[in-house]
């Protein structure tokens, strides 16, 4: 049975309030994740501190983003309602969850089967039946969905995915964490041309590092 208590809520606003105090987002970032049960995506022992404004351990050596986090990268991808949008590493499902709150049409794949498996289980719990969830590699993208208005990255790579961009629609945004393993600079790349794109960055962030393959 899932289980979204009053005092789950009322944590849950406490940190939107934070988020919404701390950083200009976007209220309807904020309606979104006010909506989505972050409590119900982390590992058992870790509930408490959901809504702490914290990543947190959700197995297989990999962690559920910082809301901040969460909120600045929705934010950077400036997409509206039926905008069709690649998630790079589902993980949890919880970033997942909060673009399909906001309307987004959601393709997102994961490398690690036991996330996978994971995150389909906890978004269908929540009725995100949506989602289109694959399993794969990061780096090969879903190009037969392609092109996308948006690409998200909840993994750190050492440079831009050049595969990646190709999957972009002229006018569309991708934001990633590029740099190395400790601490990488939050990057938006749009593509502005068949082959012309234009890049920036937004302040530096840690992420766990995006690899090649499955598992």
């Amino acid at each position: 049975m899932v289980l979204d208590t009053l005092q789950h809520k009322g944590n849950r606003q406490k940190l939107i309030k934070y988020l919404s105090n701390r950083y200009p987002f976007h209220p309807a970032i904020m309606e979104a994740m006010g909506r989505v049960p972050r409590h119900l995506f982390v590992e058992k022992g870790f509930d408490k501190k959901a809504y702490d404004d914290t990543p947190l351990s959700i197995g297989a050596n990999q962690t559920i983003s910082q809301p901040f986090t969460v909120a600045m990268q929705t934010q950077l991808l400036a997409l509206s309602k039926w905008d069709q949008v690649l998630e790079v590493g589902t993980g949890c499902g919880y970033q997942t969850a909060v673009l399909l709150e906001m309307g987004m049409r959601v393709f997102t794949i994961e490398r690690i089967k036991s996330l996978y498996v994971q995150a389909q289980m906890n978004l269908y719990a929540l009725g995100y039946t949506s989602a289109q969830i694959f399993y794969g590699d990061g780096f090969e993208g879903l190009p037969q969905f392609a092109p996308f208005k948006g690409i998200l990255l909840t993994c750190g790579a050492d440079q831009v995915p050049q595969n990646l961009l190709r999957q972009l629609e002229i006018g569309g945004r991708m934001v990633a964490p590029i740099g190395g393993r400790e601490v990488q600079m939050m990057t938006v790349v749009e593509r502005t041309g068949e082959d012309t794109f234009k890049e920036e960055t937004f302040g530096s962030f840690c992420f766990v590092p995006m690899l090649p393959g499955t598992q």
